[in-house]
């Protein structure tokens, strides 16, 4: 087989593929057992500070509910649909082939059509958020997408044949809402039980400081080295996908951000409230793709796209949201 120059460039730029290559190995139903190790680890600090009482007061926060369903599944799903469209078919028309605009069309409404189950826990760890609040919402809009997943993206794409991958759901639900909140709570009750509140709160907590920062750097380096090839392919689309994921991102954010705002409430809902709709559940969203379109379909690709894009936009609007703090009440 011959290569062209530019070919030969790229592949001798390409070092150690044998690490991501065996990362890949370990991967169930599109989720990467590396990565869902990190965001576990990221996740786990989290849930160590939930508590019974603290999730059953988190119910009674209607308003924020409120927010988070309306935004994420009576708009997010629409306004990615005429963003994208907006950028792919019409802006782009000229550099990307109709068919397959269309196809990475498709993979930006599977994103959008699917909230965050996993990093949100993060983000909203960063930002100060609520616990257990962030759990209840999780949970709320896991419940809705079992029920609202499918109609969406058959009614966007006009296609009858959408099925939600239940491995991969149940995968996601057990490795990032499960497990950890089961060992947070675990870990809480017992070492509160031998050495006290004031050592849990003071010093236990403490020596977890570092490791959400260490475990989204690594998970940043994992998933665009799982990536490098593709990204290698197709530089150009890729940066043009990117585009209306980024406004699309930005903007789903502020809506669900400044509605909690206008409704007086608390940062630490009205944060993760926002987040979870900027974030996508990727890994469902990558595997309908596949499903629905083929491993090599420009649908997975726009999906793996959103992989890319998410954290290095999403810490952006962390760091938005923390510089917004005073704009709440507390």
């Amino acid at each position: 087989m011959k290569y062209s120059p530019l070919h030969i460039k790229y592949q001798k730029r390409v070092y150690l593929p044998q690490i991501p290559q065996t990362l890949d190995k370990f991967t169930y139903a599109q989720v990467s057992i590396p990565v869902a190790i990190l965001i576990w680890l990221m996740i786990y600090p989290m849930m160590l500070k939930i508590d019974f009482t603290a999730i059953k007061n988190a119910t009674k926060q209607k308003k924020g509910l409120a927010v988070t369903c309306a935004t994420n599944w009576l708009i997010k799903p629409f306004t990615m649909y005429a963003i994208s469209y907006f950028f792919l078919l019409i802006v782009f028309k000229n550099i990307i082939p109709t068919d397959l605009a269309k196809d990475y069309l498709a993979g930006a409404v599977l994103l959008g059509a699917a909230p965050c189950t996993a990093m949100v826990f993060v983000w909203s760890h960063l930002t100060k958020g609520n616990a257990a609040y962030t759990l209840v919402q999780v949970a709320v809009n896991d419940l809705i997408l079992l029920v609202g997943f499918v109609p969406i993206v058959a009614f966007l794409l006009g296609v009858t044949d959408v099925t939600v991958p239940w491995d991969t759901l149940l995968l996601s639900v057990v490795l990032f809402v499960i497990i950890p909140f089961v060992a947070g709570y675990f870990s809480r009750t017992m070492i509160i039980k031998k050495k006290g509140l004031d050592y849990f709160e003071n010093v236990f907590l403490a020596k977890f400081n570092g490791i959400t920062i260490v475990g989204l750097l690594l998970t940043l380096v994992i998933l665009f080295a799982f990536q490098g090839q593709k990204i290698i392919d197709n530089p150009l689309h890729i940066a043009l996908i990117a585009i209306p994921l980024t406004i699309q991102t930005f903007f789903i954010f502020f809506i669900a951000y400044l509605w909690a705002k206008a409704w007086k409430l608390p940062h630490n809902i009205a944060a993760p409230g926002a987040m979870i709709g900027a974030s996508n559940f990727f890994e469902l969203a990558v595997a309908v793709a596949i499903a629905l379109f083929g491993l090599n379909s420009g649908a997975a690709l726009a999906t793996v796209v959103g992989v890319l894009v998410e954290v290095p936009v999403m810490l952006a609007l962390v760091a938005i949201a923390n510089k917004t703090r005073h704009w709440f009440m507390n």
